[in-house]
């Protein structure tokens, strides 16, 4: 197993010598967004309006967070099932997004959108929440307040621990 070391935003030479099965530590910048986040992004990308973050070589996780105790930046951090968010992602990744990270099989859908615009599925281990929590240093909402545990947070990472699920020529580690 090959393990490398990313930054974001990802860069397309990065992407491109990733494979399915490799061990990631990312670190950087990245967005949380569930369900209700991914639908208001998407009607936004139709209305043609401006998105509250920049797409472009981004990574979202599909984060299941939880109330940070005193003293902590976030509760326990786990994936949530990716499978919820198969209808978003295409429109997500036609805009510029370069990475998910979330647990579970994707839809062909999102694979042929995975290979088309040459991104990439990260595999957090599920049941891992805590040490996932271990690699997010800062959280903050930066979009859908409204929203409460859906809301858009921008999470800074450092070594966060995450496998290649669906590399960007289509490889799946699932199949």
């Amino acid at each position: 197993m090959r393990v490398h070391e990313l930054n974001t935003p990802l860069k397309p030479e990065a992407i491109s010598d990733l494979r399915s099965g490799d061990k990631v530590l990312l670190s950087g910048i990245v967005y949380s967004a569930r369900d209700a986040a991914h639908k208001r992004l998407v009607e936004m990308i139709h209305r043609g309006e401006s998105l509250p973050f920049n797409l472009n070589g981004q990574v979202i996780y599909y984060l299941s967070p939880s109330p940070a105790r005193p003293g902590m930046v976030i509760g326990s951090a786990g994936p949530t099932s990716s499978y919820r968010l198969d209808s978003y992602t295409p429109d997500l990744l036609d805009s510029g997004l370069k990475g998910m990270i979330g647990k579970g099989m994707r839809s062909q859908d999102v694979i042929d959108a995975i290979v088309k615009n040459r991104a990439v599925y990260f595999m957090a281990v599920g049941g891992a929440a805590v040490k996932m929590a271990q690699s997010v240093i800062s959280a903050r909402v930066i979009a859908f307040s409204d929203l409460d545990a859906e809301a858009i947070l921008e999470l800074k990472v450092e070594k966060m621990p995450l496998f290649i699920a669906v590399d960007a020529s289509g490889n799946n580690i699932l199949k």
